[in-house]
């Protein structure tokens, strides 16, 4: 199954107290990988973005299988999971070699501003086929 990968090298500064990674780093590599896919592979998306797209983020989770520590690389595995009209879902996979050390979701909507209020709009197209080799 394919999946576009980001690859990360964990800083000391991604740690708590204890020397391993605090809980809320996961989520945000979640949301770097998804950024990095849409300039690799659906810019267009980028500049619809300028002109009024919103993609929000509805729902996050992250599952911790195991300990990250300083200098473990870790593999951000991103797939499509769903894709219905305005909504996507989007599965991680964290891998440290071989070992997957956590799994986590993102429900993202596409949505366009008018006036105060934000309303669902299409995913756009191009988003559309740039996931679609990255389908579950």
């Amino acid at each position: 199954m394919r999946a576009y990968e980001y690859r990360h090298v964990i800083a000391f500064e991604e740690t708590n107290l204890l020397g391993n990674v605090y809980y809320v780093n996961l989520i945000r590599w979640q949301g770097r990988c998804r950024e990095l896919f849409l300039r690799d592979h659906a810019p267009e998306v980028l500049g619809e973005m300028s002109r009024g797209l919103i993609l929000v983020t509805t729902r996050c989770s992250c599952d911790f299988l195991a300990e990250l520590r300083p200098f473990d690389e870790v593999i951000v595995r991103m797939r499509l999971g769903e894709l219905a009209q305005n909504r996507l879902t989007l599965a991680f996979d964290f891998a440290r070699g071989e070992e997957i050390v956590a799994r986590g979701e993102q429900v993202v909507a596409s949505m366009r501003r008018d006036g105060d209020r934000l309303v669902p709009t299409p995913m756009p197209e191009s988003l559309r086929e740039a996931l679609r080799p990255y389908a579950e």
